[in-house]
């Protein structure tokens, strides 16, 4: 019928009882006449326990060395599923990132996937053939273990779908596919059918966990259908494609939260030509990743206040960033961190008017005070005080006909 990219998430995979399930899972695909390419994480908390050891050695371990420990995970997956695999008489095979080989830049603890060898792997799928290749993971040109970064291995499977040119690419996981918000938290929330790439990388982007951020991006540029859908049921997920397809009845599609963020406000700064510039410079090439912007109007003509959101991690070396920095003068830096980043997002936000006056009346009614703003096209994000998290988040699910 044609060739299917499947992708395993740890969780899937989080046993020897739910490798067998994934492996009958793979052989009820390649009955139907499919050629399968199984890209797997590792099980479930196993990166985490690996990352804690390099900690128990160092808590700066050498990144070279750290790439190579935590890739050990997927491997062990790798080998598992094969051999669930052969028990279930279909022809299997195990690659690792070298014997493919998966190319990278490079850049360790956060490499990007430049290339993949398709000779040795598409010889494989013609001689019915499973492939199970690693997430997560890549070689270097010179040859260095490299990982993708958290989530690398949907970034993996977008790849390998667009590299091998499969017809469809589908991420299993422990949900039954993407919802228009949390619902362990929201109860309410319900499976959405059909999402745009866009609204599904903002979503992303915002703190849904569904799908790693640039593998939906990847799936966009490329134009690759993707599908998420649960490991444990046979119910249809979501399907993932261009914008066009879908007919949009309702303004708001998601509603996302992340609790990731921290608040840094620069007082006092010198208000003319450059300055900004001059604050977020350093910050860039230290590989910050600034998201909101405030500028105040100033009320001398001389100074002003700058503030911006960070991830909460990069706080400290952020505030020492701009400490350092002799291009700059100001009175004070303030951080803030027990905020909360709430977003809204939709591509029918579009064609209707008063979105933006719906969400922060919502929010004012429910006496919740916000301290930044961000828009785009499609998606309206605010930074709240962490503790309303949950009360805002119920409150915009309800107000724009989610529940």
């Amino acid at each position: 019928m044609g060739k299917k990219v499947l992708k395993f998430g740890g969780t899937s995979v989080g046993t020897t009882e739910r490798i067998q399930h994934v492996a009958n899972i793979i052989k009820k695909e390649q009955s139907s006449g499919n050629k399968i390419i199984a890209v797997v994480s590792a099980m479930a908390g196993k990166t985490n326990e690996l990352f804690k050891l390099s900690n128990e050695i160092s808590e700066e371990f050498n990144k070279r060395e750290l790439d190579v420990l935590l890739s050990s995970g997927e491997q062990v997956t790798c080998a598992l599923l094969s051999g669930a695999l052969s028990k279930l008489d279909v022809k299997a095979k195990s690659w690792m990132n070298w014997q493919i080989p998966i190319l990278t830049d490079g850049k360790h603890t956060n490499a990007r996937i430049i290339n993949m060898h398709v000779e040795r792997i598409n010889k494989y799928l013609d001689e019915n053939g499973v492939v199970i290749m690693p997430g997560f993971q890549g070689v270097s040109q010179n040859g260095d273990i490299t990982t993708i970064g958290r989530g690398g291995s949907d970034a993996t499977a977008v790849a390998a779908a667009k590299i091998f040119n499969a017809d469809s690419c589908e991420i299993y996981t422990d949900v039954d596919g993407v919802f228009s918000s949390d619902p362990n938290k929201i109860p309410v929330a319900k499976k959405i059918d059909k999402i745009s790439y866009d609204e599904m990388l903002e979503l992303s982007s915002l703190g849904a966990k569904v799908m790693q951020s640039s593998a939906v991006q990847t799936a966009m540029m490329y134009d690759i259908p993707l599908e998420v859908r649960s490991t444990f049921t046979d119910r249809k997920g979501t399907k993932i494609f261009s914008q066009e397809s879908i007919d949009y009845t309702k303004s708001v599609t998601g509603v996302a939260y992340s609790k990731d963020d921290a608040k840094i406000t620069v007082i006092g700064v010198e208000d003319r030509p450059g300055v900004a510039a001059n604050i977020f410079e350093p910050l860039s090439n230290a590989q910050i990743n600034v998201d909101m912007v405030i500028q105040n109007i100033s009320s001398d003509q001389k100074t002003t206040d700058i503030t911006f959101t960070v991830k909460r991690n990069e706080v400290t070396k952020t505030k020492k960033i701009l400490k350092d920095n002799n291009k700059i003068e100001y009175k004070e830096i303030i951080d803030r961190d027990k905020v909360a980043k709430i977003s809204i997002v939709g591509a029918g936000m579009v064609t209707t008017p008063g979105v933006t006056y719906k969400m922060f009346r919502a929010l004012s009614d429910e006496g919740i005070n916000i301290l930044a703003i961000s828009t785009s096209e499609i998606k309206i994000s605010v930074i709240i005080e962490e503790e309303n998290t949950l009360k805002a988040v119920k409150k915009l699910h309800t107000i724009f006909d989610l529940d």
